[in-house]
């Protein structure tokens, strides 16, 4: 290993990353479930309500973990292509 570079941790992409992975569990919750995940997903967005997540598989304390605010910021970057 080589001590003399300094490594750059970018917590960003690593939380988009969490951010993702969270997102996609909670849908595939919901569609195991028979529910439609996206108006779940989208009503508890809106309302802040976590009954609109299940609890199968943990989805509604996972999706819990990330602000909706960020949820959303995340949607509307991916929706008109700007990433990060």
């Amino acid at each position: 290993m080589n001590f003399d570079k300094t490594m750059n941790f970018e917590v960003e992409k690593v939380q988009n990353a969490k951010t993702k992975e969270v997102l996609k569990e909670v849908y595939e919750a919901l569609v195991e479930k028979g529910y439609n995940p996206i108006n779940q997903i989208v009503g508890y967005i809106l309302s802040g309500d976590p009954t609109y997540i299940t609890s199968h598989k943990d989805a509604r304390n996972k999706i819990r973990t990330i602000e909706r605010d960020e949820l959303l910021e995340k949607m509307v970057k991916n929706y008109i292509g700007i990433e990060e």
